[in-house]
């Protein structure tokens, strides 16, 4: 019998890939570097709750939008420039935002920052795909997240205390400097793809096994097709539902929620978002290995239990008589902390629904679906508070915070609809069963 084991990573793929993983990180950092500075922000440009989210949502909103034409882009010209390119993008971003002396200016860096951001973690994914075994991809995906959540504990610890210790434009100029660098070291250092592979190819990922994609991509034809295919429309509902909801805790509302509505020190909050990173790090692999181990189980068995924990406890926390204690708020950042690696999920079903040659235009699609939902999340909290009478950071309250966490449960429950529906629709075209 022939050998089907496709062979092991080459250390050339794990250079390229160590180097794109760092970019990843610095790319979370400065996608949540307004975390550490959301009640610096809103002193420093006078900004109610409602200015505050359009700093967040415009960002989110570039991010998503950026990501069909980053998708197409890549399956034309490969990660290579679209990541130096996003890299610069985000130094450019966060320079301006050193110097914004207005809300506008302020806007259009976070803006850049969403653009620049959209290139990295698709860029990143066609190089596992290309770079590493299929066997692989799944476990090689959550690693990625795992390390990519680093950047968050970035922008909450180092960052924070790099602001609070010098001055705003020491603290963005000096992320910006980083990216600069980070810019010039992926054009370095990154590959589109391996030597051998002189053109695209389609990986059957039970196998491993290559064969070679000879037809012109079009580009309306690729999006068409991609999103014709309930996979991708699985997968892209799939990042939807299970990661905005940390997503707008951790880059703009958790710490006022925790500081100005629940009560807590700046330490006891830190301590609150640190779990929910940590707890995303840690499931991250457990997740990668669960995914792999039931690839035709994982919307029943990893992403629908994800959300309903989610939901759960955020029930629990708004419903608790008077400010909750501090061990639910840390079971709530638990909760919170499961939606990123059950996000990644997303990204197997893409990958194993689609050909390589649309790999990037699939993932791209998906990508979109937890940014879309976070950006939603993220203004209907802050247009909820501003009508509550609670839009500054002299009027926040635990009631008004509470009534507009609500908001999110809308978002949930029109995401939990379409899993269902297109699972079954993915199911049904593969032969098997609509929920064993």
């Amino acid at each position: 019998m022939p050998d089907t084991h496709a062979p092991g990573p080459t250390t050339r793929a794990w250079i390229i890939w160590a180097v794109g993983v760092a970019a990843y990180l610095l790319a979370v950092t400065n996608r949540t570097s307004l975390s550490a500075a959301g009640l610096d922000a809103a002193d420093r440009f006078h900004a109610d709750a409602s200015t505050l989210s359009m700093f967040a949502v415009l960002q989110l909103a570039v991010y998503g939008f950026m990501q069909l034409p980053v998708g197409v882009l890549l399956d034309r010209v490969g990660a290579r420039p679209i990541m130096t390119v996003g890299m610069t993008l985000m130094a450019v971003g966060q320079l301006l935002m050193a110097f914004s002396p207005n809300v506008g200016v302020a806007i259009f860096a976070r803006m850049l920052l969403g653009a620049g951001d959209a290139a990295v973690f698709p860029s990143l994914m066609r190089l596992i795909a290309l770079w590493f075994p299929a066997q692989r991809g799944p476990v090689m995906v959550q690693v990625t997240g795992l390390v990519g959540q680093a950047g968050q504990l970035v922008a909450l610890i180092p960052l924070a205390a790099l602001l609070h210790a010098t001055t705003w434009t020491i603290a963005f100029g000096s992320v910006a400097g980083l990216s600069a660098l980070f810019a010039i070291l992926v054009f370095a250092v990154i590959r589109n793809r391996p030597p051998e592979r002189a053109a695209d190819v389609s990986v059957d990922t039970d196998t491993g096994a290559i064969s070679t994609v000879t037809s012109a991509i079009d580009t309306s034809v690729g999006l068409r097709a991609a999103w014709a295919n309930s996979g991708t429309r699985l997968a892209f509902w799939t990042h939807f539902t299970t990661p905005f909801a940390g997503t707008a805790f951790i880059m703009l509302w958790g710490i006022p929620f925790l500081t100005a509505g629940e009560g807590l020190t700046p330490a006891q909050a830190s301590l609150v978002t640190t779990v929910y990173v940590v707890v995303g790090m840690a499931l991250g692999p457990m997740m990668g290995a669960l995914s792999t181990a039931v690839p035709n189980q994982r919307s029943r068995n990893l992403v629908l239990p994800t959300v309903l924990v989610q939901v759960i406890m955020w029930c629990t926390v708004i419903a608790w008589p008077g400010p909750a204690p501090l061990w639910l708020l840390i079971l709530l950042a638990v909760a919170l902390g499961t939606g990123g690696p059950a996000s990644m999920v997303a990204f197997d079903v893409a990958r194993m629904l689609n050909p390589s040659h649309r790999l990037s235009t699939a993932t791209g699609i998906t990508n979109v679906g937890g940014f879309l939902a976070a950006l939603i999340a993220i203004f209907l909290i802050g247009v909820a508070l501003d009508l509550l009478g609670a839009g500054t950071p002299q009027t926040y309250n635990l009631g008004a915070f509470r009534l507009a966490f609500l908001t999110q449960v809308p978002i949930w429950s029109v995401g939990v609809f379409f899993i269902i529906r297109e699972r079954h629709r993915t199911r049904r075209r593969l032969g098997l069963h609509w929920w064993r």
